[in-house]
């Protein structure tokens, strides 16, 4: 299948991501934005590089000067180019796996809405393309991440984590330095896990069993307050508390969004109920799964204090919110943020971080995901569920009476416990994605593990 759009990019095989087809998108993006300035970026994926330099050699070569920020993850390339009010793609894949890559594609205003996409879908099939008017100079700038660490230390202030141990999972994630260099700079104390030079694709919401009893056992081993992790290009959190649990990226969402003093909240239908009843915020905006989406709805909000984040915890700031010193907007999925938040709001109140947590009302999430599904079974079952009232009913009995359903995006099954089952496929990948909410972890676990057999039988 050749690459496509997905929630938030284009995305591949690395054996269909060939330099032909790369440089006709970049072309097409270069003549949808018209800028005669692009940032590149990648994360450390084996195929990264040579992505790279086509970007760049194309670009070059069409009278655009180019700003190779190098490795660093998509947040800080995003950073640097917006401030430079230029436009940026990023090389990455995020969480699939290494056979995978991808291209995430940057207006100077921040990320490109599903219009946009479209717009650079049509001059790819024009096949236009763009002639600039620069030189075509090349320059690296490694003070990208320089920036963006410090955006960090300014806004929460030196000494914002002291006393604190954390572990940085390091695997392949392309702010593994970065994580460590803010924690350090914050005062904490840093222990660095699991580094890896073999690219390991990690879902952060999905993280696997094997993955959880790591976390656990090296918080327990290094006596550990937190374990903090990215995704492959960092614009997903993942982070433990003291016990090595994962905290899920949802609720980092809505601990961040209090600590910022939003007003305004946008997520996706996939996110954990919580937020909608917490009297902090007097607005919740509910939009399908992808940050362009999620962009979209803080368009909409009625107050300029306005965040938005994901299930998978990626956090787009709207406003300048004010810590120890201005924190500058960032509209574009982040993973630090969601991360310092939490740690600094535990800390500030003399709480570890899973007592933060226990304090915010019960609504327990899980999800889970079918790997390699054949996308047409995929459809045809997903579209059965929806337009066939008994199948759909034959289907959920096992799991309640349905209460109602909602069709934002894929199909969400409210249940008359309270229950609920969430099923779509990917845009990004050949996977069929599973939520579930329940008043209790066991519970959502055991949804999402039941659910998990029907869904692998009708999409295999």
């Amino acid at each position: 299948m050749a690459p496509k759009f997905g929630t938030s990019g284009l995305r591949g095989l690395v054996t269909e991501l060939t330099d032909d087809l790369v440089a006709e998108y970049v072309h097409a993006f270069l003549a949808t934005v018209r800028s005669d300035t692009l940032y590149v970026g990648q994360d450390l994926r084996p195929s990264s590089p040579r992505i790279a330099k086509t970007i760049c050699d194309t670009a070059r070569a069409a009278g655009v000067d180019v700003i190779d920020c190098g490795a660093l993850g998509t947040p800080a390339l995003a950073l640097s180019s917006m401030a430079a009010k230029a436009p940026a793609i990023m090389v990455t894949g995020s969480h699939i796996p290494a056979d995978r890559n991808g291209l995430k594609f940057y207006l100077p205003e921040g990320e490109v809405s599903k219009a946009d996409e479209a717009a650079i879908n049509a001059a790819y099939a024009e096949t236009s393309r763009y002639e600039g008017t620069a030189q075509g100079t090349y320059q690296e700038a490694p003070e990208a991440e320089t920036l963006y660490i410090a955006r960090y230390i300014d806004a929460f202030g030196p000494g914002a984590l002291a006393g604190l141990k954390i572990g940085v999972y390091r695997h392949s994630s392309v702010a593994r330095d970065t994580m460590e260099a803010i924690f350090t700079g914050l005062g904490a104390e840093i222990v660095p896990l699991a580094h890896s030079d073999t690219f390991i694709p990690v879902d952060t919401e999905a993280v696997d069993p094997a993955t959880r009893e790591k976390l656990r056992a090296w918080c327990q081993d290094n006596q550990l307050d937190a374990i903090a992790s990215t995704d492959g290009d960092a614009d997903r959190p993942m982070l433990t508390d003291e016990t090595g649990k994962v905290i899920p990226g949802d609720i980092l969402g809505v601990l961040s969004a209090q600590v910022l003093g939003a007003n305004s909240v946008v997520t996706p239908v996939s996110s954990n109920d919580m937020v909608r009843r917490l009297p902090e915020f007097d607005e919740v905006i509910l939009t399908k799964i992808g940050s362009p989406f999620v962009i979209a709805g803080m368009a909409e909000a009625k107050h300029p204090e306005v965040v938005g984040f994901e299930a998978n915890g990626g956090f787009l700031l709207g406003f300048e919110a004010h810590l120890k010193a201005p924190l500058s907007p960032l509209p574009t999925r982040d993973c630090v943020l969601p991360i310092l938040a939490p740690l600094v709001a535990a800390k500030q109140a003399g709480h570890s971080l899973s007592a933060l947590v226990a304090a915010l009302p019960p609504c327990f999430t899980a999800a889970d995901r079918v790997q390699e599904i054949d996308r047409d079974k995929a459809k045809v079952f997903l579209d059965e569920l929806i337009a066939d009232n008994d199948t759909r009913a034959a289907f959920f009995a096992p799991f309640g009476t349905i209460a109602a359903m909602d069709l934002t995006d894929g199909l969400r099954v409210d249940f008359d416990s309270g229950d609920v089952l969430h099923l779509r496929p990917s845009g990004n990948a050949p996977e069929f994605r599973i939520y579930a909410q329940a008043q209790s972890e066991e519970k959502a676990l055991s949804l999402v593990k039941a659910a998990y057999q029907d869904v692998a039988k009708a999409v295999l």
